[in-house]
């Protein structure tokens, strides 16, 4: 029996090494988290671009805000001020908010609401701690070049 954890991976930005773990658990949360739709792009090594369609949204109804270790996008929805009828409501134009949880080291680099489209940049910036460190290695030729280890 296969499982599909996308709904549990399409909110974690920057956690690749999640996806193996949660093909290993049993369960998946199905939830209904489709407005608005999404996409999260893998754009370099430690960057992402989270895309997201907010037709009809201007960039005072958008809040991105950048708490801890959450992205937090609110949307506040349109007041209809038109005297018009309205025949048919095919866009969407609701109140919302959206969680991403970001991985750690993880900054908002930017955020563009253009063409109805709302466009968020992520980076991870390890500290020089936490980065991968070559070490040398020694050939043993060069005298005393380690001490013997304590038994």
């Amino acid at each position: 029996m296969n499982y599909d954890f996308s709904p549990l991976l399409r909110s974690a930005i920057g956690f690749d090494h999640f996806a193996h773990l949660a093909n290993c658990a049993l369960g998946s949360a199905k939830k209904n988290v489709s407005y608005p739709p999404y996409n999260i792009e893998k754009t370099g090594q430690s960057e992402y671009v989270v895309t997201m369609a907010l037709a009809g949204f201007a960039p005072q109804d958008v809040s991105v805000t950048h708490e801890e270790d959450v992205l937090i996008i609110r949307g506040a929805g349109a007041v209809n001020t038109d005297t018009s009828t309205l025949m048919y409501r095919g866009i969407a134009m609701r109140s919302f908010e959206k969680r991403f949880a970001l991985g750690p080291y993880s900054e908002v680099s930017g955020a563009q609401l253009a063409n109805g489209l709302l466009t968020i940049k992520i980076k991870q910036i390890l500290p020089q701690e936490r980065r991968v460190k070559i070490i040398p290695l020694s050939t043993g030729d060069e005298k005393n070049s380690l001490l013997p280890l304590p038994y």
